[in-house]
């Protein structure tokens, strides 16, 4: 994102990166500079002939320890600053105490960096109050305790160094959140452009939807039309019922034309081609179910028909459209699309020990299809374009095709005329049942 390129150079990027991801060694090294500093400063004589001297001084054993203390404290300055701030103005207190008062207290430097994180974490109200807590309360003890006068400059570094850690923390508190803000922005901008753009896309996508329905409907109305015609003079007139059949013939080309087309257009980029094979029904209920059972889900089925050859029951998946007998295109893909998604969620859903029967039934006006399992789950709503819980790639693996669970089960019967009833089974289990009008769906075909 541009805001990290502002954010962070290229080449900081990567130890940024790392650092963020090991903030303890971060802490663990910022301990282990300042202690050194500090050792520094209690060995160094400031104030030499020629400048400063180091190892002029020999620090008292006292503030070694509570130097050491004071550093290795600062390694939970993240997780707890005001804990860490505390320990160390309380170290420095001692220092100030208790130490060589004349040369200086270098371990208020620990104190400068607590409050420094202590300001880059919390607001600016909260940080001023606490550094101005601390720098009076370290100033104040300086000056009553140390060998130098109240107003030697020593005493005033401290509070110059508490006030200045308190106003780069600060600083940096708000530069973080200026950032955070930018890229919060950045982020709520983007998704609102691709919230627009999806709801435009919807947009002509509908309009684009009823084109297609006018023009179709058009033609088929034209086809219905001249087939008619065709019918009426086909035994006095068959010339005429050649030329009505010849119309029929380029409505329907123009009807298909047009209809690929605009689906053409409704398609999104990278959607997957049409398929070229027949779109799924009963005849291929044996293989879903063996799909489902290579997966771990035992199936049991059942198919029975009073229609259109008389009463015939079967317990083998491949009878079923046999047992069934022909059924509209829409009923036997909707019924294949519901078995499928019932066992979808009962492989989920329902336990690894569940077993499943789906029973079909075909009267003379409606088929009926259940799913019952005896599992402990509950299903729920299967995301859309989630594919089947068997699909292993091996033919004949369950292929959701893009379904939407108990949604889209209901969906797909109410679009048919039909009805869709799914809840939890009396002694445990869940029941998926669909009745799907016959008469309606050759009607409407």
């Amino acid at each position: 994102m541009t805001v990290t390129s502002l954010a962070v150079g290229q080449g900081l990027a990567r130890p940024q990166r790392w650092l963020r991801a090991h903030p303890l060694a971060l802490d663990a090294a910022v301990a282990a500079v300042v202690l050194v500093l500090i050792l520094l400063g209690m060995v160094t004589e400031p104030h030499g002939p020629s400048g400063p001297r180091y190892g002029e001084r020999t620090p008292e054993a006292s503030s070694v320890v509570l130097a050491v203390l004071a550093a290795a404290v600062l390694v939970l300055r993240r997780r707890r600053p005001r804990r860490v701030l505390a320990v160390t103005g309380l170290l420095t207190l001692a220092e100030l105490v208790t130490g060589p008062g004349d040369h200086g207290a270098p371990i208020t430097m620990t104190t400068a960096v607590a409050v420094y994180t202590v300001a880059s974490r919390t607001d600016r109200s909260t940080t001023w109050r606490v550094a101005l807590l601390t720098a009076v309360a370290l100033t104040a003890t300086a000056m009553l305790f140390g060998a130098r006068p109240w107003y030697g400059q020593q005493n005033l570094g401290i509070f110059a160094w508490n006030g200045m850690a308190a106003a780069v923390g600060d600083a940096v508190r708000s530069r973080r959140a200026f950032i955070d803000a930018i890229r919060e922005r950045a982020e709520r901008a983007e998704r609102t452009r691709e919230e627009e753009a999806r709801r435009r896309v919807a947009e002509e996508r509908m309009r684009i939807a009823r084109e297609l329905h006018d023009v179709v409907a058009h033609h088929i109305a034209l086809v219905n039309v001249q087939a008619g015609v065709a019918a009426h003079v086909m035994d006095n007139r068959p010339d005429q019922a050649k030329e009505a059949l010849a119309h029929v013939r380029e409505a329907s080309r123009s009807a298909l034309n047009e209809l690929r087309a605009t689906v053409g257009l409704l398609r999104q980029f990278g959607d997957p081609e049409a398929p070229t094979e027949p779109a799924p029904g009963l005849a291929l209920l044996d293989q879903l179910v063996e799909g489902f059972a290579r997966a771990g889900l035992p199936v049991e089925v059942e198919v029975s028909s009073t229609a259109p050859k008389g009463p015939w029951h079967s317990r083998r998946a491949e009878d079923a459209a046999a047992v069934i007998g022909e059924l509209p295109t829409g009923v036997d893909l909707t019924a294949y699309r519901v078995v499928q998604e019932a066992l979808t969620n009962t492989h989920k859903h329902a336990g690894d020990e569940a077993r499943a029967v789906v029973r079909i039934a075909r009267a003379w006006q409606s088929l009926e299809i259940t799913v019952l399992d005896d599992g402990v789950g509950v299903p729920v709503l299967v995301e859309a374009g989630e594919q089947g819980a068997a699909d292993g790639g091996d033919e004949g693996a369950v292929d959701a095709g893009g379904g939407h669970g108990l949604l889209g089960m209901r969906e797909r019967a109410a679009v048919l005329g039909g009805e869709c009833e799914a809840g939890p089974r009396y002694g445990g289990g869940f029941r998926v049942h669909v009745r799907l009008p016959l008469m309606t769906a050759r009607e409407t075909a």
